[in-house]
């Protein structure tokens, strides 16, 4: 598929994809989306930034508009899981663009927001349900919503969606769905575990890979700087004064630690502002509004917002902190070199760290660049990501001499231990 004029689509969805200037599919879009129009259950595997959200919005709008008619009370036609409120908001985004002039009802189920509204919206039936898997449960469990009648299911970000702490969200909320749907499933990286996962939630699926997974995409700049942990703040603002006027995303790897960045940031006279768990929904939209438009040019910010903030615009991303997932770095990263654009990510990387490096140097399959001096430690460090075995050290064998011990002078006994009552005293 060379354009998206191939795919015969229905007008509305064909008008509003030369409005927003989709002319040639990226390569995912090519694969996945004449697939998934057939019926067929997807797994598909690319980079982030390369246009999934596309690849599984246009052959299930596709299927709605062709088959017209009010959801009933409480149904919902099409649901998508997505693992964080960022990202629920960017699929609207995508999905409301798609459906402008279309009778489609898109609604979203997030945490943070009132129940009692969701419950509103969700009484009246919708065609598209974009949620969060912790909300929609609550809303299951109070009869909210009727899911019996969907019949096309997405999980984006399914790694995540399929890790130790959604699988068992996902497993409350599969036995709600009808069996005779189609399934489709986007991630950018997978894991065995999750991919044996995934096949319980699909039927005979197409694999649809453009890249080798995990891989992170050839237009990022990747280096990697060995600081000692107190030198990180002074590091990050000498790497900012060098990028000065570009949109740059830091991660950390904790709450308390992003919020105290931010405002040691702000304190320097840095345009920085933050979002991650301890703020109100609320307060993260605002801070990403603030950062897409060119407000503040800084985004401080957990992994949270890894998989939610698609802004083109975005740069430069700094690990301040090493991920613990090394998963996530990818998703990290992936924050810059969007829509074809070229981009730069700097980590910051102290002793302590070193294995979350090898992790994420694992997984990439390739070592970093290192930029500056490299630790004299470095060998403790690195790995080879080619042969991981090779560079792991023998562990040698101690030989335990066999020392006397106070108890091991005497073989034990099952006799009763006889009273010795010494050379001075008497037995009586």
């Amino acid at each position: 598929m060379k354009s998206f004029e191939e795919l015969a689509l229905t007008p509305s969805l064909a008008a509003a994809l030369a409005r927003g200037s989709f002319a040639v599919p990226t390569p995912i879009q090519a694969q996945a989306i004449p697939l998934a129009l057939s019926g067929q259950d997807i797994m598909g595997l690319a980079q982030t930034g390369t246009g999934k959200t596309l690849a599984f919005s246009i052959p299930m709008l596709d299927a709605i508009i062709k088959q017209p008619g009010r959801p009933a009370p409480k149904s919902v036609k099409a649901l998508i899981l997505a693992p964080t409120r960022e990202l629920v908001n960017q699929i609207v985004q995508t999905l409301k663009f798609l459906t402008e002039n279309t009778k489609v009802r898109v609604s979203t189920v997030v945490g943070g927001a009132s129940i009692g509204k969701q419950l509103q919206v969700l009484a009246h039936g919708t065609d598209v349900l974009v949620a969060t898997p912790g909300r929609l449960i609550d809303l299951l469990e109070r009869g909210g919503v009727d899911l019996s009648k969907t019949r096309h299911l997405v999980l984006d970000e399914a790694d995540q969606m399929l890790d130790i702490g959604f699988i068992h969200a996902l497993r409350k909320i599969v036995p709600f769905l009808s069996n005779d749907r189609q399934t489709l499933l986007f991630s950018a990286t997978m894991s065995k575990q999750m991919e044996k996962l995934s096949r319980s939630y699909l039927t005979n699926p197409q694999k649809v890979q453009v890249n080798p997974p995990n891989l992170t995409a050839d237009r990022i700049e990747q280096s990697v700087l060995f600081v000692e942990k107190p030198s990180k703040p002074s590091t990050l603002r000498d790497i900012l004064e060098q990028y000065a006027n570009v949109a740059t995303l830091i991660f950390t790897r904790t709450k308390h630690g992003a919020e105290k960045l931010k405002k040691g940031l702000v304190a320097d006279g840095f345009a920085a502002t933050s979002v991650h768990g301890n703020k109100s929904q609320g307060q993260r939209n605002r801070a990403i509004e603030q950062f897409r438009s060119g407000e503040v040019q800084i985004l401080v910010a957990t992994d949270v917002a890894a998989r939610g903030i698609d802004i083109p615009t975005v740069g430069l991303v700094v690990n301040y902190d090493l991920p613990n997932v090394p998963e996530n770095y990818v998703h990290r990263i992936g924050r810059t070199a969007r829509a074809g654009r070229s981009g730069v990510a700097i980590t910051l990387c102290a002793f302590e760290e070193s294995k979350l490096l090898r992790d994420v140097e694992k997984l990439i399959k390739t070592s970093i660049h290192i930029e500056g001096a490299a630790p004299k430690t470095n060998q403790d460090l690195r790995v080879d990501v080619q042969n991981p075995k090779a560079t792991k050290p023998k562990r040698r064998r101690r030989r335990t001499k066999h020392k006397t011990h106070q108890s091991d002078k005497q073989a034990p006994s099952n006799r009763p231990r006889q009273h010795n009552p010494g050379p001075n005293k008497t037995a009586a």
